[in-house]
């Protein structure tokens, strides 16, 4: 019998704080935090940019509604 092990490599944060966003990028396996600001028109466009990557990456599932 088989088993696997899920083991996360990275996390992500979209924070807003008095209306400016910051991606926040953590590399859990080797320690480092990332951190870049992110315009709202970007945060507004997020669902369509994570359906077309879920779409490119398997292109076989049906579309998803985020």
């Amino acid at each position: 019998m088989e088993t696997s092990t899920e083991t996360l490599l990275y996390a992500a944060e979209l924070v807003e704080e008095n209306g400016t966003y910051t991606l926040v990028v953590e590399d859990v396996r080797r320690g480092g935090i990332q951190t870049t600001p992110v315009p709202k028109a970007m945060v507004d466009k997020l669902p369509t940019f994570l359906s077309a990557l879920a779409a490119k990456l398997d292109p076989s599932a049906p579309p998803r509604r985020w």
